[in-house]
């Protein structure tokens, strides 16, 4: 069995998270308007009622552009994040699309989304792919390598 080469990954914004955000927000617009159609809705309500979606568009904005910017790195044997530090950790994939990965990066005492898109560096992007479905190397001690039991 072959081992995934190291890589090192760029990592920024994504459009297709923002994407994905905006059309949840166009969504809940889309239900919220639907929703005052059809209610005799006055009052709180409706000030909560186009609040509400106003708010959350809001925050959907202001998490795409605070979205982790950095590098992600694979030396065969863990993981390593460097945004506005340098983190090791153990990455999750929790969105495979082909084209674009939603990694759960995870590391002692903070964690981070990364949205990864094929386009930020195509070369790389297969080996990428490798590392985040492999698991790392086990340690190999000289005595393992020349055969020697261990106690």
């Amino acid at each position: 069995m072959h081992n995934a080469p190291s890589v090192t990954y760029p990592v920024g914004r994504s459009l297709l998270g923002g994407g994905l955000g905006a059309l949840l927000w166009l969504l809940g617009v889309l239900v919220t308007v639907q929703w005052i159609r059809e209610s005799p809705v006055s009052g709180w309500r409706l000030v909560a009622a186009v609040m509400v979606p106003a708010l959350a568009a809001l925050a959907a904005g202001w998490n795409w552009w605070i979205m982790p910017r950095g590098t992600l790195a694979w030396d065969g044997q863990s993981w390593t994040w460097t945004g506005a530090g340098i983190e090791s950790g153990a990455v999750d994939v929790c969105l495979d699309l082909q084209h674009f990965l939603l990694l759960h990066f995870r590391s002692q005492p903070t964690s981070h989304w990364l949205w990864l898109e094929r386009n930020r560096s195509a070369a790389r992007w297969d080996d990428l792919r490798r590392a985040v479905y492999s698991r790392a190397r086990p340690q190999t001690t000289p005595e393992a390598e020349a055969g020697v039991a261990e106690p």
